[in-house]
């Protein structure tokens, strides 16, 4: 089979978890697949934790990147919605069963297929051996079906962290119907947070911020907060309690999730999107039963919603702040990521590459 030659950055094992300069091989694309340059990759929290392999199941060597915004280099004889030139995105999946209930469903993040999703790196959801690499390099091979547009009122320089970061917060909200007159806390203002922020507000919500950062205050308001909470002890939560109907939370680590059940009103809705480990402590089913909360969590999103978001994002002026860096800034950047020293999201300009 035809390959065409590739580079990136990746790391080759959990001990050197380093990031350094790589050569690899892509396929040829397809009659159904496009080739694209990447322009753009955002920089996600998961990135971090997938070349750590603190989930218990990188493949490596690990080439990251699942927020790429790119220039379409070739389609294939079968492709129709793009062509040479169009300004394309991909997200954190780049294939799944078609098949199952989910996928015709387009949920594909909930693929229930014999190998689940394929994720834009690290392959196969359920894994099964093979590889797949991410953005962290000049160019990509993707189905077309899998291959978002880009508006053109969207920056493209900002519009990689959508394609994560925004979709793994608008699918909650849209799915639990947030919209006017109810009221949402959005606990943690990262790169998470601070589109949740923007989009909550976008569908007419009465938005909260929940931080432990004073920092970050003025922040949350310029996002479009209507007040900001700083502290997530029970003791600065207490005068919340019973005042939201739902709670995004985007912490990326364990935390302790009982303090922030009680924020909950009578039939209100908690989420965790991001963090894909346990809590520090078991949930407090007292308060939950007590005034019939729900407890639930949300894997990123399913390309239709993807491109939704794309869209919503541009027809209400909504973008992602970024702090652009070489792609030879990386490890500094992660290490950054870990100290909570970047503002939002880092995008990497992958013209550093070339």
């Amino acid at each position: 089979m035809a390959t065409i030659q590739s580079k990136g950055y990746g790391a080759k094992g959990s001990l050197l978890s380093k990031l350094h300069e790589m050569d690899f091989e892509r396929e040829e694309p397809k009659a159904n697949e496009v080739l694209i340059d990447i322009l753009y990759c955002g920089v996600c929290h998961s990135d971090l934790h997938q070349v750590k392999n603190d989930w218990g199941n990188t493949v490596y060597p690990c080439v990251p990147g699942h927020e790429i915004v790119g220039r379409v280099a070739k389609a294939g004889g079968s492709v129709k919605n793009f062509k040479e030139g169009d300004i394309v995105g991909v997200g954190c999946m780049i294939d799944s069963c078609g098949k199952c209930s989910s996928c015709q469903d387009g949920e594909e993040q909930y693929c229930e297929g014999p190998k689940g999703f394929t994720a834009t790196y690290n392959g196969p959801a359920k894994p099964d051996g093979s590889n797949t690499y991410g953005g962290y390099s000049v160019n990509i091979v993707v189905k077309e079906e899998f291959v978002l547009r880009i508006p053109e009122a969207l920056d493209v320089k900002k519009a990689a962290p959508i394609l994560c970061a925004g979709v793994t917060t608008y699918s909650p909200l849209k799915h639990w119907k947030v919209g006017p007159g109810q009221k949402v806390a959005v606990v943690g203002l990262g790169g998470l947070g601070h589109m949740a922020v923007q989009l909550a507000k976008a569908m007419g919500a009465e938005v909260t911020v929940i931080t432990s950062t004073e920092e970050k205050r003025s922040a949350a308001i310029e996002l479009g907060a209507s007040q900001v909470i700083v502290g997530e002890d029970e003791k600065a939560l207490k005068e919340y309690e019973l005042s939201f109907h739902f709670i995004l939370i985007t912490i990326p680590d364990a935390f302790d999730i009982n303090p922030y059940v009680m924020l909950l009103k009578k039939d209100g809705v908690l989420v965790t999107v991001g963090m894909l480990s346990n809590y520090k402590k078991g949930t407090d089913n007292n308060e939950v039963a007590f005034h019939r909360r729900s407890i639930a969590g949300s894997l990123i999103g399913g390309i239709k919603e993807t491109q939704e978001v794309l869209d919503f994002c541009a027809e209400h002026s909504i973008a992602p702040e970024v702090e652009m860096i070489r792609m030879q800034d990386i490890n500094d950047a992660f290490e950054r990521m870990q100290k909570e020293e970047v503002r939002f999201r880092y995008v990497i300009d992958m013209q550093s590459l070339k």
